[in-house]
């Protein structure tokens, strides 16, 4: 099997409706542009992103087009290149509540690629939008392949899943100081 080609071929149905534009390895001087503005590539050298968008596979989404579904199954991330994305969650009552905005530079579906679990939010392009996708089965080939780069990149996928936690803690407790559960 090529190296960034996943098992499941073409990917999740959900990857099908948007326009592929190719492998990550045309993409990696974009990506790299976007090393002072990305959190998750900031200790990360050219030479280990190039190797990281041979992995990769690059697709554009339209304006108003479900990128991710909330609860649907998942095995990828994306990092988003150009665009913008808005993520929603379902609230109580089944409205969708605008949660934040991603731009160039951020990643999002990290924790299904992880743990496998549904998604936890849906996210919308707001304008054309380019991301590359990295699924599952790629990241353990590049674990297994390019152990030092793997080891990076999980140590920064679990620091930003940390750091999001302890947000979402904060804003936990100070909603719970005011009374509200």
């Amino acid at each position: 099997m090529a190296q960034g080609q996943s098992e499941s071929g073409a990917g999740p149905a959900r990857l099908q409706q948007f326009q592929r534009v190719g492998k990550g390895t045309a993409f990696a001087n974009d990506i790299s542009s976007l090393v002072g503005r990305s959190l998750f590539f900031a200790e990360f050298s050219r030479e280990d992103i190039s190797i990281l968008a041979a992995y990769m596979d690059i697709y554009r989404a339209p304006t108003d087009q479900i990128i991710i579904r909330e609860s649907d199954g998942g095995d990828f991330m994306l990092l988003v290149i150009e665009g913008a994305v808005n993520i929603l969650k379902k609230g109580m009552r089944g409205e969708q509540q605008h949660m934040t905005r991603a731009g160039p530079g951020m990643t999002l579906g990290e924790m299904s690629m992880i743990d496998g679990e549904p998604r936890f939010a849906t996210c919308i392009a707001t304008e054309p939008t380019v991301f590359a996708v990295l699924h599952r089965d790629d990241m353990a080939k590049i674990i297994l392949d390019q152990p030092g780069l793997g080891s990076k990149i999980l140590v920064k996928l679990v620091s930003m899943l940390a750091a999001r936690l302890r947000q979402t803690s904060a804003r936990l407790l100070k909603f719970m100081e005011r009374g509200n559960l």
